[in-house]
């Protein structure tokens, strides 16, 4: 029903709407209906999640992550009035009404340049303050923050025409419009790289002379962080033959920094009211996937804690919300899940992680010579894996519980051992056998001596 009037919204694994450029999520109200009492043809939207943006009124149905319901949108460029609440005795005791008229195309689409408008009502049925919504509602309408991002694009894109007609005109001679020499080849590229480092390291000055300064460009950092990082991007992918090693090694740290500046539009409990928990559960899927898939699929809490709050800036959570987040992933169909160990330890790992794949790569350790002599540490174990020492040591103690593994505990620390007890033969218990891992373990044993 969405899709023949509101524009599509594209949802994200964990059920959250994919933003557009410079969009930030600004209110968040729980089972409001949408629907026009003049106009029949408008949907009727029933007890659905209705995300206030700044560029958007996006509706989402409860069932959306899960069952992959409808989604859809009002550009607030559509909405040409909202009308203030009347107080009555009636509305006492009904449940508080949003109404704002929207433009519409012949064609019966919600439109910016709409021939016709109708009034939609939001009936807000839910928990949340419906007056502060409203108030956000008429100051998101007159910031008109949409077209700010169309004239940025326009102008970008003007002056990258621009550009590309100053470069074709003067590509024929060494002198450039103003008189001056031209730098051409390896000189000319170095030069405009130090001409796009210094601009940026203004701007980095310019943004952390004190914290004011800081939160006003923030966003502007993390749009130029973006951009930085696209442009790497785009940049090894053509220049893949020229760029040894090294450069490669540089530029994949660079991006991996740049992917840490910032989330644009952080959930909060400003915006979110009620819903924040569930909406920040939401968030967090979506950003532990790249941290996950460096991690190889299972990540401890505390990095991620330490992670995401970098990411969000200033709009920092606490560990108490972050754990409460976690817990919440049972209920959405996401592809992450909190898991405790034995020892208390809480990592954050992919449904698709698989233990037993692990406990391959530690036998395939413990196997060796060496390890078979003098066993392996969580530090060997943690070079093997890919992981921390702590993680590995947690992964060691599994394969333990599982009778893969002996443990020996020295004042040097943990030693871990292949299991050999599984190998020997209680009617036959001082047979030395020929072949298995005990034949491994004493024909190690035995080079060695």
């Amino acid at each position: 029903m969405a899709g023949n009037c509101l524009a599509p919204v594209k949802l994200t694994g964990s059920g959250r709407p994919v933003l557009e450029p410079n969009e930030i999520e600004c209110f968040f109200l729980s089972g409001v209906d949408l629907l026009s009492e003049d106009d029949p043809s408008f949907p009727h939207l029933k007890s659905g999640l209705l995300i206030l943006t700044t560029h958007r009124l996006l509706w989402l149905p409860d069932s959306a992550a899960s069952a992959g319901g409808t989604a859809g949108a009002i550009p607030l460029a559509a909405v040409s009035h909202i009308f203030s609440p009347k107080m009555s005795l009636r509305k006492v005791f009904a449940s508080p009404r949003v109404r704002f008229q929207v433009s519409l195309s012949p064609e019966g689409r919600v439109s910016a340049a709409g021939s016709r408008s109708v009034v939609a009502t939001a009936v807000v049925r839910g928990k949340g303050d419906c007056d502060a919504f409203l108030a956000k509602f008429m100051e998101n309408c007159r910031a008109r923050a949409w077209q700010e991002a169309e004239s940025g694009s326009s102008s970008g894109s003007n002056s990258a025409v621009m550009a590309a007609t100053a470069t074709a005109s003067s590509s024929g001679g060494i002198y450039s419009s103003d008189g001056t020499v031209r730098m051409v080849g390896v000189s000319g590229i170095l030069r405009k790289e130090q001409e796009m480092w210094e601009s940026t390291d203004r701007s980095l000055q310019e943004a952390f002379q004190d914290l004011n300064a800081l939160m006003s460009k923030a966003k502007e950092m993390v749009m130029l962080a973006e951009k930085m990082r696209l442009k790497l991007l785009s940049g090894s992918n053509s220049q893949t033959n020229a760029t040894n090693d090294e450069e490669m090694g540089s530029k994949e740290e660079m991006q991996d920094w740049l992917l840490s500046v910032g989330i644009i539009s952080p959930v909060t409990k400003e915006s979110a009211g009620a819903l924040y928990h569930q909406q920040l559960s939401r968030q967090l899927a979506d950003f532990v996937k790249v941290p996950l898939e460096k991690a190889g699929g299972i990540i401890n809490l505390i990095d991620i804690y330490c992670l995401f709050n970098r990411a969000r800036g200033t709009e920092l959570i606490s560990p108490d919300d972050l754990l409460q987040a976690c817990s919440l992933w049972e209920k959405f169909d996401v592809q992450v899940v909190l898991r405790k160990f034995d020892s208390g330890v809480m990592v954050i790992q992919t449904k698709s992680h698989s233990d037993e794949e692990v406990f391959n790569k530690v036998k395939m350790l413990v196997l060796k010579p060496d390890a078979l002599r003098a066993g392996i540490s969580a530090s060997d174990a943690a070079r093997t894996l890919g992981v921390a020492p702590a993680m590995a040591k947690e992964h060691l103690l599994s394969a333990e519980s599982k009778g893969l593994l002996c443990r020996d505990i020295s004042p040097d620390g943990f030693r871990f051992y292949i299991n050999l007890f599984v190998e020997i033969d209680r009617d036959y218990m001082y047979l030395v056998k020929d072949q298995g891992i005990y034949a491994s373990w004493v024909q190690a044993n035995d080079t060695h001596a």
